[in-house]
């Protein structure tokens, strides 16, 4: 259970200084994200970067070498001396859902992974035996690496509200407060977000997107999402579900997609599709063996992406005309297909575009089927609180 917490007033030293330290917490957070060593700052420099008083910097980094939570050089954050946010300072985890997986990592507060694992399970599985199986990677790592302080999880679904709306896009977590559930199988506080999401701030903070002010996450796996980064910001829209490219109509005679519309960009593009289409050409391949025939030269499996591709780009156009992303990043299980994918979505991108977007890059996701799962933990070391009373 977690402890009620009295806040204090407006206004009050009290809180002044709680802001003034979350300020510099979240600066040396920011630039240290996933870094293999975290980023350095003097005082002089944390100084010009929050605009806070010198004398206020070296105070509060007085305090936080005190509590554990920074390191500098020279162990007493003398004003020359490197500041660094600590490995130390505690653990969060990140869990990643998807139809048939799970993925668990552990990392520390710079987001930075120390230890992940990924496994299969039957689809449609319940949420409960889901969740029993996370929580049971998770309690192997923690023995190992030490407790988390709280855990970000990724769902391939619209989620409100911390809830599932819709049995036919995720069976088996309809009406589940994911939020609750999970909180009782891991013992700290949760935040969940759409994995789509997740790999867009993972690309964003880490990948191929990184530096961009905007960009949009396409996730094409068994199913199709997309996570937009808007000013440096994920963009959720009123009820936190933007993003659903993969039911986008382009066709409302085609084939039937599983949220029961027909004709949806997820209904073309997404593996299952890709999977059926080419199963009586290469019967027992699975995806990996199917891209492999596709580039030594087998033309009905070049032809399920090309068609998969034109497609996926006509679905992107929509996308671009009304956001005008700085970029598009493909991934998901789909990306392994490099650009015998991304070539012909490229192509559909430009014939249904605006002529002053149709150029906009579409790139290959850096972060591969990890994204989700490092932004899981990206978001849980944002949500934690690292202020010292």
């Amino acid at each position: 259970m977690r402890q009620q917490r009295s806040d204090p007033s407006p206004g009050s030293t009290s809180t002044l200084r709680t802001t003034n330290q979350q300020r510099v917490l979240d600066v040396l957070r920011g630039a240290s994200s996933g870094a293999e060593e975290p980023s350095t700052f003097t005082q002089a420099g944390l100084a010009r970067t929050t605009g806070l008083a010198p004398a206020t910097i070296s105070n509060i980094v007085r305090g936080l070498v005190a509590a554990g939570l920074v390191d500098t050089e020279a162990g007493s954050g003398r004003r020359g001396s490197a500041i660094r946010l600590a490995r130390g300072a505690g653990l969060v985890a990140g869990v990643d859902f998807g139809h048939s997986h799970v993925a668990v990592a552990i990392g520390d507060l710079t987001g930075h992974l120390l230890a992940e694992e990924r496994r299969s399970f039957r689809a449609g599985r319940p949420s409960s035996e889901a969740l029993e199986m996370a929580g049971s990677m998770l309690d192997s790592m923690t023995a190992e690496h030490g407790a988390v302080r709280r855990v970000g999880m990724g769902l391939p679904a619209p989620v409100t509200d911390d809830v599932v709306r819709s049995a036919s896009i995720f069976p088996g977590w309809e009406g589940v407060d994911a939020r609750l559930a999970a909180e009782e199988t891991f013992g700290v506080a949760v935040h969940v977000e759409n994995d789509a999401n997740l790999g867009a701030l993972a690309e964003h903070r880490l990948g191929v997107a990184r530096g961009l002010g905007s960009s949009v996450f396409v996730k094409i796996s068994s199913g199709v999402g997309a996570g937009i980064v808007l000013d440096d910001q994920l963009f959720h829209g009123a009820a936190g579900t933007a993003g659903e490219i993969g039911h986008l109509t382009l066709d409302e005679q085609g084939p039937l997609c599983r949220c029961g519309s027909r004709g949806c960009l997820e209904a073309y593009t997404s593996v299952t599709t890709v999977m059926a289409m080419i199963e009586a050409r290469l019967p027992g391949r699975d995806l990996d063996g199917v891209i492999e025939s596709a580039r030594e030269g087998n033309v009905a499996a070049q032809r399920v992406f090309e068609d998969a591709g034109l497609h996926l780009g006509w679905g992107l156009a929509s996308i671009v005309n009304l956001l005008n992303p700085a970029a598009v990043v493909v991934g998901g299980d789909m990306a392994r297909a490099g650009d015998l994918l991304l070539d012909p979505a490229r192509i559909g991108l430009r014939r249904h575009a605006l002529d002053s977007v149709a150029l906009t890059p579409v790139l290959a996701s850096e972060l591969g089927e990890r994204a989700s799962l490092v932004g899981a933990v990206l978001l849980a070391a944002e949500r934690t609180d690292l202020v010292v009373s």
